[in-house]
Order: C-alpha cells, then structure tokens, then sequence
C-alpha cells in the first residue's frame, strides 16, 4: 500500500500501489496545468466509512510514496477516466479500472 499526502497533514491516505500510479499521472497532469480541482474517496467499510473530499491545488506541497519499489505498467484508459472525472463537477473520483485493449470500456 502505497500513500498520497496532502500539505503539512499528518493524514495519509492509504492507496494501493497500482491505483497511486495512476492517480499520481492524472493529479500531476492537471496540476501541471495550473488547474486546480476536488478529489473525493471513500474510506471504507474498515474505516468507518464515510468519505473525504479536499481541494487539490499546485501551490500545496503534495507527496506520493510507494511501497515497491517497481513502477507499473500504466493504463492509459484509466488516466483518462481519472482526468475525466476530475474535470467534472464532482471532482476526482475513484473509477474502476477498464480493460486496457478495450478502448470502448474507457468510454
């Protein structure tokens, strides 16, 4: 399990791995960009449910740690999922990932 934290927070946010790398390329591309933008998670059963949303923006610091140490082959289906929904209103959610030689499932 992998971690995004967010600011001086003494909160992280355990993400697998996988889905890190992901989040990670969609969260920099928009941020790159100068864009700022909402993410949304759910917190789970385990964690007493319930869900968390915060205001992703370039000027707040912004760490991504992995606990592998090999770096996944990327979905580019399930980064533009991600920057779809990151562009809505809703904000940056989490979407389930698609077949990667099913350009339709990305749809």
């Amino acid at each position: 399990m992998g971690k995004l934290i967010y600011n001086s927070s003494t909160r992280e946010i355990e993400i697998d791995d996988r889905t890190l790398a992901h989040l990670r390329v969609a969260i920099l591309n928009k941020l790159r960009r100068s864009e700022s933008f909402a993410m949304t998670w759910e917190h789970g059963v385990e964690n007493g449910s319930g869900r968390t949303t915060m205001w992703l923006h370039e000027s707040i610091p912004l760490q991504f740690i992995f606990s592998g140490n090999r770096a996944p082959k990327l979905n580019r289906f399930w980064i533009e999922q991600m920057l779809l929904s990151a562009n809505s209103t809703a904000g940056l959610q989490y979407v389930p990932e698609p077949a990667e030689d099913d350009p339709m499932e990305a749809e």
